[in-house]
């Protein structure tokens, strides 16, 4: 849980850049990988992580949503355009409009009481967890993965280092 505005914003600006990097890697052609038929795209989840950023306007932050509505748009760069923009604006909204008291008042969440500070906790994790997903489905397209928490097998090779199996 985070007890400090500015905490989060130091968490949020740091892995908000990491999953930039991977949006920017998606080509049009990529947001059709499908892990198994019926099952959401790379495309689909790519635009979830973003649609599901506006999910803190439930708890009391005012801010814009994504463009466009619930389906995915067919362009990468729009996807990863308005990641950006609406990251940018939830981090904005959260240092102007809640401070380390409003972190700590809860909001009621599926009839459990939750505080905004573990809110911010669990929109950070829900990026990273699907940011993850991402990952398999874009190795999948064959792209190449940008480093996020360190190199990937590819990074390492083209340091001419042997990667650990």
């Amino acid at each position: 849980m985070f007890v400090r505005v500015e905490d989060f914003a130091t968490e949020w600006t740091s892995e908000a850049e990491l999953t930039a990097s991977v949006l920017d890697v998606l080509t049009d052609d990529s947001l059709g990988q499908e892990v198994i038929e019926g099952r959401r795209t790379l495309g689909q989840i790519a635009w979830h992580l973003v649609r599901s950023l506006h999910f803190m306007t439930t708890l009391g932050l005012k801010f814009d949503a994504p463009s466009g509505g619930e389906e995915a748009p067919t362009t990468a760069a729009i996807i990863a355009s308005e990641y950006r923009r609406i990251s940018n604006d939830l981090l904005h909204a959260v240092r102007t409009q809640w401070n380390d008291e409003t972190l700590r008042e809860s909001v009621m969440i599926y009839e459990e009481a939750w505080p905004n500070g573990s809110s911010l906790r669990y929109t950070l994790m829900h990026q990273s967890h699907h940011r993850g997903q991402m990952t398999v489905l874009m190795r999948q397209a064959g792209l190449q993965l940008p480093d996020v928490y360190g190199p990937t097998y590819d990074s390492w090779i083209e340091k001419g280092i042997a990667p650990l199996i």
